[in-house]
């Protein structure tokens, strides 16, 4: 039975041991739910997870939610599914539980001698909630047996309800990577139903079809969760303007791709839109034409055209949902750059002049 005689309090040093007498929970998983205690307790090593192909542990730049920690799921082999330990930490808020994160630092002493042992010293982090606008990420990584597959990346921020914010070290957001990679990687992946079985959290099985890896599997434009309405509106039409001009790409015979990029000093994969191999052209969509989010994709093109492995002839080309106007339309013409507006009928092409 839990004796919660353990305060947890952010920067606290413990083990798991002490962690799973006070609040329940395994000693031995990542992710460990604590159903006495209506808690789920994370752990992350990031020096362990490079071992098994996991780049992606770790707190990273903060965005405009605020800070950001990225955790790989469960499953060493073969492509991850919402299922035990993932199924629970994704749907936490549904099962009434609130989430716990814990990262390696050390050893833990010897109570008597205080020489090191062979047990690994827990940092508590803090109180955490999965995002609710992007709960995960679909990443592409090694497994234990050396194959690629897609793993779940959890995004995880600062519970609003905890009494004490977290507390991250500056190991906790510096990539341990030496060197910057960009591989090519499928833009479809097996659809997970991002539903609980019952409510609460249960396992959740694949659903036949596929959706693009940068998305989650939705099946409406709008959402009732308590977050910025407008800003997961954009995700939305983003992700569905994206599906839709591949699928347009692919009618035409074209073979459409991604990259996913690691770059030194930096958690987190970078993840490109889409990349069209027949024509060589990279594309980076909006979901909407305003100026600050043209300004922000032309960034993110030139940033993503140092990393990636491509014919030297490669396009660049902003897809949006709409005409952003005669001033924006002269801008990316200036930079060389391709907009694809969508239309009422398809999709209309506005090519660079050529010089």
């Amino acid at each position: 039975m839990p004796t919660f005689e353990l305060e947890l309090v952010p920067g606290l040093l413990t083990t798991r041991r002490d962690v799973a007498q006070s609040f329940g929970g395994a000693t031995f998983g990542g992710i460990e739910p604590a159903v006495e205690s209506k808690m789920v307790l994370v752990y992350s090593d990031p020096s362990a997870g490079e071992a098994h192909g996991y780049t992606f542990d770790g707190q990273a730049e903060d965005d405009e939610r605020g800070p950001l920690y990225y955790y790989t799921g469960e499953g060493p082999k073969g492509d991850q599914q919402l299922t035990g330990g993932n199924a629970s930490l994704r749907w936490h808020k549904e099962a009434d539980r609130t989430v716990h994160l814990f990262v390696a630092d050390g050893w833990a002493p010897h109570p008597v001698t205080g020489r090191r042992t062979g047990t690994r010293q827990q940092r508590y982090i803090g109180q955490m909630v999965v995002d609710d606008l992007e709960p995960f990420e679909r990443r592409t990584a090694a497994g234990a047996d050396g194959e690629l597959r897609q793993v779940i990346v959890f995004r995880l921020r600062p519970d609003p309800a905890a009494d004490y914010p977290p507390l991250f070290k500056a190991q906790d957001a510096v990539h341990p990577a030496t060197v910057t990679q960009a591989v090519e990687v499928d833009v479809t992946e097996p659809e997970l139903s991002d539903e609980p079985e019952d409510g609460a959290g249960g396992s959740v099985p694949v659903q036949p079809g596929a959706v693009e890896v940068e998305t989650e599997a939705h099946t409406t434009d709008e959402t009732t969760a308590n977050i910025p309405g407008g800003l997961r509106t954009i995700r939305r039409r983003e992700a569905q303007l994206v599906a839709a001009y591949k699928a347009h790409l692919q009618e035409l015979g074209h073979t459409v791709r991604a990259h996913q990029i690691t770059v030194a000093g930096v958690r987190g994969p970078l993840r490109t839109d889409l990349y069209d191999v027949t024509d060589n052209v990279l594309y980076e969509a909006k979901g909407t034409a305003r100026r600050s989010d043209v300004r922000m994709a032309i960034g993110q093109l030139r940033d993503y055209r140092r990393h990636i492995n491509a014919p030297d002839d490669l396009r660049l080309a902003i897809l949006l949902p709409g005409d952003p106007g005669d001033d924006l339309r002269d801008l990316l013409g200036s930079e060389e750059i391709t907009l694809v507006i969508r239309t009422a009928g398809g999709f209309e092409r506005f090519e660079p002049p050529q010089n």
